[in-house]
């Protein structure tokens, strides 16, 4: 069992060398995924012999037994959204090939001559990749599927800023122009050129030929969102319960807002306490570099402190990088993992808006636990820690959006149980992300399955969700930044199902820890419950769900 989902690993990264890199696997560096209609039935090839292979498995042990069950699942729904021709078709904001295309970049070492020639290697290929992504849109288009119009010119819009054509330097440009290998010269900068103009001709072929063909309407329907649900999720939702829930829990956090802005300001409502937070010196940090470093020093911060007292965590994990984001992706903070063997650190990373230099850490701080320690970091770089238990797929390609998005909100709870979050400030901008998070799920929701707006809620009652509604509701409900606001509801349209992964994952992990308390009464260890936790890697809800059963 562990053998076939070991060879599967290899054989998926050599066919997809960008996800080799995102994953840390040495040997394919130099080279760009093929993104065509034929490259993903290449892949899609590979899952279905590995699938039907772990299918007809017997598995030896328990080990094998949970291996088979993440192995399955995950990979079958890939197969199922490669049938219902959704990859070849994708295209986001957030995560589809061209996205990945550019990402992989900022993860390859940049520091000896011989890293600079593997960059030129792969610079040199961008065209071609960009020119396969093409093919493989037009081939989906052709077969009916096509991304909203409002994905199409937002990407476009991302490729001009990565091609130079706005204010900043083009990505490929200041990406070579600190290189360290004077021999490399000629060519980093004669393949930057080219990179840059295949980006600036793909977001032509966006504006002028994709465009016309694709949908002005963004919600993709009940069947669609399904399918997409249960990728993210890990499991079948009933998706009216887990809009009304939704609701509920929205209320739930406005209250204990409200209850907090109080404290941070008699008689303030959330919004003003915002604006009174924002205004106080004690959590304004100015400039980027500064920023970063308040990062960095919070995170190290949290890793020491956790370490031994609530949490068991490796030297190898204890190393976690924060940096700023290249310009030109949405706004917000991202994790990537570490390479398999640890040579590149887990790395957190923060995209900021354009032209903005003043920072308040009120808003971010919970941010920084959800994606380094106790969040992101912690679980997924432990899970790839585990090469003595879990194989190759565990530890390297079974992330699930509800898995590990569950965790790292759950982990921003935690924090708040142990003490971190003590500043009112700080728990305010905590609340204020699980607020947020509560209120995609009912606008991820409701705009993608034209959802009625129930009684009760004070916001267009009985009207119909739209992405005009779904915008209004995020600014005039929510105290986050406004400029994220806007970058999220795009994502949310672009990207189905995966919105609510995070709050319908946390419900999973507290209800889960509640029922391990139980059954284990006076004996219960939160410590061993989050270690071993953690030490399974990542997986669907579903699965989790059975295998958290059996902890105490």
């Amino acid at each position: 069992m562990h053998e076939i989902c070991d060879r599967y690993v290899d054989e998926y990264v050599a066919a997809d060398p960008v996800a080799a890199t995102v994953h840390g696997v040495a040997g394919h560096d130099h080279r760009l995924t093929d993104y065509s209609a034929d490259g993903f039935a290449e892949r899609a090839g590979l899952a279905a012999r590995a699938h039907a292979a772990v299918t007809a498995a017997e598995p030896r042990d328990a080990a094998e037994r949970a291996a088979k069950a993440v192995f399955t699942e995950r990979v079958g729904l890939e197969l199922e959204i490669h049938e219902a021709g959704l990859d070849v078709a994708n295209l986001n904001v957030i995560a589809s090939p061209v996205q990945e295309l550019r990402m992989a970049f900022d993860l390859m070492p940049c520091e000896t001559e011989q890293d600079w020639a593997v960059v030129s290697a792969r610079i040199a290929e961008v065209p071609r990749a960009l020119a396969n992504i093409r093919g493989g849109l037009l081939s989906a288009a052709d077969a009916g599927h096509v991304s909203a119009l409002r994905q199409v010119a937002k990407v476009a819009e991302q490729c001009e800023t990565w091609a130079g054509m706005k204010e900043e330097t083009g990505f490929f440009t200041e990406l070579v122009g600190g290189a360290s290998a004077p021999a490399l010269r000629a060519d980093l900068e004669r393949g930057a050129r080219a990179a840059e103009e295949a980006f600036a001709e793909f977001a032509g072929f966006l504006r002028a030929e994709l465009a016309p063909k694709a949908p002005v309407k963004d919600a993709v329907g009940e069947d669609v969102y399904r399918l997409w649900s249960r990728y993210f999720v890990g499991a079948a939702l009933d998706l009216r319960e887990a809009y009304e829930w939704g609701w509920a829990e929205f209320a739930r956090i406005e209250a204990e807002m409200r209850a907090v802005a109080n404290r941070v300001k008699p008689g303030a409502t959330p919004a003003e306490a915002a604006a009174a937070l924002d205004a106080d010196p004690r959590y304004r940090v100015r400039g980027r570099a500064e920023f970063e470093a308040w990062m960095q020093r919070l995170s190290d911060d949290a890793m020491e402190s956790l370490r031994g007292k609530h949490f068991d965590i490796s030297d190898r994990v204890m190393a976690l990088e924060c940096k700023i984001a290249p310009p030109g992706g949405g706004v917000g903070a991202y994790y990537t993992p570490p390479s398999e063997d640890f040579s590149r650190p887990g790395r957190m990373w923060w995209s900021l808006p354009a032209g903005r230099d003043e920072f308040s850490t009120w808003r971010e701080t919970s941010t920084v636990y959800h994606e380094g320690a106790p969040g992101h970091h912690l679980q997924i770089a432990t899970a790839v820690d585990q090469s003595g238990a879990l194989n190759k797929y565990q530890r390297l390609l079974a992330f699930t959006s509800g898995h590990a998005e569950g965790w790292a909100l759950y982990a921003e709870r935690l924090m708040e149980e142990l003490g971190y979050l003590s500043d009112d400030g700080d728990l305010l901008g905590m609340l204020s992300e699980q607020l947020f998070r509560a209120a995609r799920v009912v606008v991820d929701l409701g705009m993608h399955l034209e959802l009625e707006i129930p009684a009760g809620t004070g916001f267009h009652e009985g009207s119909r969700w739209t992405p005009e509604l779904g915008l209004e509701f995020m600014l005039t409900r929510t105290i986050t930044d406004q400029a994220h606001i806007r970058d999220e509801i795009d994502r949310y349209l672009g990207w189905p199902g995966q919105a609510p992964a995070y709050k319908i994952g946390e419900r999973l992990w507290l209800t889960a820890r509640a029922e391990a308390r139980t059954r284990a009464g006076a004996s219960w260890d939160i410590k061993r419950f989050h270690t071993e936790a953690l030490k399974m890697g990542g997986m669907g809800l579903d699965t989790l769900r059975e295998q958290l059963a059996h902890l105490d």
